[in-house]
């Protein structure tokens, strides 16, 4: 029956609001992950109230279920500041776990409530051990990786790591790897970082090669749904901790019915192994009804990429079974079953009465007032029964009550309702206690975050004109800009190792000429690619050696990702390292995570001129330098899948000189590279981000460096935009005056 038996995996459904959350627990989930009113990445969802989510915790907790809080998008400045009052009754009310994007968020999670678990949401893009054991260092107990990656990486992640994994088994599979689209955001101003994304992946494109096209109109960046309840049995010996269900936005009858069928299956295999565990087409078939898209597959698992894994000619759902739903509707969304408890009372006059309650899980006795002499209409046992046996929300029935009473007695009806609430809940307590789950815990106050000022207050870096930074991916502009003359040039280490030698001899003998810096010259860093996974390991070799043959050329890196720090961090000497845009400093509190590792950060496209400035400010405050990106060509989109693949023209590493474009229904064309080096796609704006026409608001910033990002640019364009001589006819500003919601 293969490894890990040791354990039972977790199955985790989503819920959308309380009836799904009801109906996924009827149906067999170990635990459920919710949104609260904030901070979720399903800002369209129903989400729970405050107190809805404290009443869902105490009946998952009776239930022995677990229920995660997602707080999974990017932070503002001023919601970072109300972040503790928003978790507090959470913690207070014994929440198992909170799902966490934003890296800021993290840190003052951990430290105001280090009692509360962390685990790390699919939306950090950890593609790798390094990243999960840099995490876990930091006080994560479990990793949702990025849905790209391979069963034998998620294992390797497991071994390395010792960490949890949670990894998704069913439901929708975005295209770009999570955490690193801005398609919506650009095109449209609703931030999948925000919870706000409006699915341009769903709409209908076409794929251009030069000229040609490669691929009529159809839907190539549309997933088809992951399934994988076939797959079971591989799933849990790869050592995966958590099995997760996608569907927060999707009906009571999704959550209960899919939550249901992996049950099933889940059971099956535990008692009678991969062999016993053959599923049956009526299941599949009754999976396929609910809310689905026609077609299934069953994710990245066990394939890196494919045209078989597209909706190319149906992105939108089919239409539910209305007898399936219905059928799902009277199993499992009800009440869930009540513990029956048996209470007995005990009334004597001059005594304090005394109140047991007695079920599976043992017996709680409670005492109260003193119980007084009739004077005028004494108290019958009816009247105790009457209020005794009302439950009202709580998780039990009374199934016997008995009373025992000597005399003439009263007790006031107000007195009797505490005893039994008080009797009932310490029942509770102790039903969640041997489940092995919080009930209550105490929290102390903290002392939250706030920026202060106005966007003019004065800034003393807006007295000095920024120093200017270059970032290159061809020969050609490598060799503009250091004529050109800049403080850093940034070379993407594949440029590095493939024109090693080139670049090498030029850099040093830039460096003996002094440059158009007379003190030493230009400084290089290297900018580490967007995506790093198991198969770049052989790659990151080859880039150390490179580093060290260098001999000191090399003085920082740019970072993309987690695995990137993780491999900086391992370098046997100490180099600078500066998170790019894609690594979201929303808020001071992310520049403070930040800042245990450089001095330096890249200010996110998502953020406007009024935010970016209070950034600059804050990072001043902690010593940190600030990167504004002055140009470039906005990444939209990293993706493992490949549009020359899916258009049925994959032929690694042949022709990657002509330029791939993906059009849209207005024939606007967005230009994608192919990178075979690392077997993933960039997806980038139709014009280039350029502030040369918003100057004043630029500056107004306060950055201390202005970045050029030179993607596709010959070396001459490159040479005109550092001269300030724009070549091109279209551009955009970017998020530079309007931001995300």
């Amino acid at each position: 029956m293969g490894m890990h038996l040791d354990r039972k995996v977790e199955l985790l459904s989503p819920a959308g609001n309380y009836q799904a959350f009801i109906g996924a627990l009827n149906a067999g989930a170990d635990a459920v992950y919710l949104g609260g009113e904030r901070f979720g990445a399903r800002a369209y969802a129903d989400n729970f109230t405050t107190e809805e989510i404290c009443q869902a915790l105490h009946v998952a907790h009776c239930m022995g279920k677990k229920i995660y809080l997602t707080v999974n998008t990017l932070f503002k400045e001023n919601e970072a500041a109300g972040l503790y009052n928003y978790l507090c009754p959470f913690y207070e009310a014994g929440l198992d776990a909170v799902i966490v994007q934003d890296l800021g968020v993290f840190r003052l999670i951990r430290e105001w409530f280090p009692g509360l678990p962390l685990h790390v949401s699919t939306q950090m893009t950890i593609t790798g051990a390094g990243g999960a054991a840099f995490l876990k260092e930091q006080g994560a107990v479990r990793i949702v990786p990025a849905r790209e990656i391979s069963l034998s990486e998620v294992r390797a992640m497991k071994e390395e790591t010792g960490i949890e994994i949670e990894c998704f088994i069913h439901g929708s599979m975005c295209y770009c790897y999570s955490g690193q689209c801005l398609f919506s955001s650009i095109l449209g101003g609703r931030s999948g970082n925000r919870g706000r994304c409006a699915q341009p992946c769903r709409l209908p494109y076409q794929i251009y090669a030069g000229q040609e096209q490669i691929l009529g109109e159809g839907y190539p960046l549309s997933l088809k749904d992951m399934c994988t309840l076939e797959y079971i049995p591989q799933l849990i010996e790869a050592g995966i901790d958590s099995f997760k269900i996608e569907g927060r936005m999707k009906k009571p009858e999704y959550a209960a019915g899919v939550t249901a069928m992996y049950r099933k299956y889940i059971d099956l295999y535990y008692r009678q192994g991969a062999d016993g565990c053959r599923v049956e087409p009526e299941d599949l078939d009754m999976l396929r009804g609910l809310y689905i898209r026609s077609e299934i597959q069953t994710g990245y698992y066990e394939r890196h990429n494919g045209k078989e894994m597209i909706t190319l000619s149906k992105p939108g759902y089919a239409g539910s079974d209305a007898c399936v739903l219905e059928k799902i509707r009277t199993e499992y969304l009800h009440e869930p079953p009540k513990m029956p408890v048996r209470i007995s009372v005990e009334v004597k006059p001059g005594a304090p009465i005394r109140v047991n309650v007695t079920g599976e899980h043992g017996t709680t006795e409670l005492s109260g007032d003193v119980v007084q002499a009739a004077k005028n209409a004494p108290l019958r046992a009816e009247d105790i029964r009457k209020q005794m046996t009302k439950t009202g929300n709580n998780c039990v029935t009374v199934s016997a009550c008995e009373i025992c009473m000597e005399g003439d007695v009263f007790v006031p009806v107000r007195a009797l309702n505490q005893l039994r609430r008080d009797a009932i809940e310490a029942y509770e307590r102790e039903v969640i206690r041997q489940n092995g789950l919080c009930d209550k815990r105490a929290v102390k106050n903290a002392k939250t975050e706030q920026s202060e000022g106005i966007f003019n207050r004065p800034n003393k870096s807006t007295a000095l004109s920024p120093s200017i930074d270059c970032l290159v991916t061809t020969y050609e502009q490598f060799t503009a800009v250091e004529d050109y003359g800049c403080e850093r040039i940034f070379i993407e280490s594949d440029l590095f190792i493939k024109e090693y030698e080139r670049i090498i001899s030029r850099a040093f003998d830039s460096k003996a000429k002094g440059g158009r810096n007379k003190a030493e010259g230009c400084i290089y860093y290297l900018a580490l690619p967007q995506i790093l996974r198991k198969r770049d390991e052989r790659y990151l070799q080859s880039l150390t050696e490179k580093v060290r043959e260098a001999k000191g050329l090399i003085r920082g890196f740019l970072l993309r990702n987690l695995e990137g720090l993780s491999y900086v961090r391992n370098l046997s000497q100490d180099y600078a390292v500066i998170p790019d845009t894609n690594l979201y400093c929303f808020h001071k509190g992310t520049l403070k995570f930040w800042k245990d590792y450089g001095r330096e950060y890249t200010i996110p496209y998502e953020v406007n001129a009024r935010e970016a400035f209070h950034l600059a400010e804050a990072a001043q405050e902690l010593d940190m330098r600030t990167t504004l990106v002055a140009y470039g060509r906005i990444p939209m989109m990293v993706t493992a899948n490949c549009l020359r693949k899916t258009a049925g023209s994959c032929l690694p590493h042949q022709d990657e000189r002509r330029q791939i474009y993906l059009k849209d229904r207005y024939q606007t064309a967005f230009p994608v590279i192919i990178n075979c080096e690392h077997c993933f796609n960039t997806i980038y704006n139709s014009v280039p981000y350029s502030l040369h026409t918003s100057l004043k608001e630029a500056k107004r910033v306060g950055a201390d460096v202005w970045r050029y990002d030179f993607v596709m640019e010959s070396g001459a364009e490159c040479a005109q935009i550092l001269a300030g001589e724009f070549p091109f006819a279209g551009y955009t500003t970017g998020h530079l005056k309007r931001g995300v919601e």
